[in-house]
């Protein structure tokens, strides 16, 4: 017992099916993709803010040791040193600090060494592009 309602529904073809379906998907990745960029923006926002606020407070804190420096000065005129003696005792101290830093710092820059993983990567990705065909054994 069929119905005349039977007879005159028809099927989407395979090709419309496949045309709908890559449609859908096509829509969903750039919706993904619009997504990822408004999710983005907004972390880029937030990041420039807390960047200006680091900054700021990075100048409030170099105000601050200079104050800190200047009282530590006035403290040892008033314990009996000349100004001139205790703003050089000052500047040793400081100038001993920043030779230890310094060296911490050049040390650090001699460890650094070339980007070994990235250099074989694109050693086998080069190697890749000119035989494509072959099989490249992992490094």
């Amino acid at each position: 017992m069929t119905s005349s309602t039977d007879s005159t529904r028809t099927e989407p073809s395979i090709g419309s099916l496949v045309s709908a379906a890559t449609r859908d998907l096509s829509l969903l990745i750039s919706k993904e993709i619009e997504l990822a960029k408004a999710e983005l923006r907004a972390d880029a926002k937030n990041a420039a803010r807390a960047g200006v606020m680091f900054a700021v407070a990075a100048v409030f804190g170099a105000f601050l040791l200079v104050m800190l420096l200047i009282a530590l000065g006035e403290g040892l005129v008033a314990a009996g040193l000349w100004r001139w003696a205790a703003y050089l005792v000052i500047a040793g101290v400081l100038a001993v600090l920043a030779g230890i830093v310094a060296v911490i710092g050049l040390r650090s820059v001699k460890s650094l060494g070339p980007p070994e993983r990235t250099i074989t990567t694109a050693k086998d990705t080069l190697a890749w592009a000119k035989h494509p065909t072959q099989q490249q054994v992992p490094s």
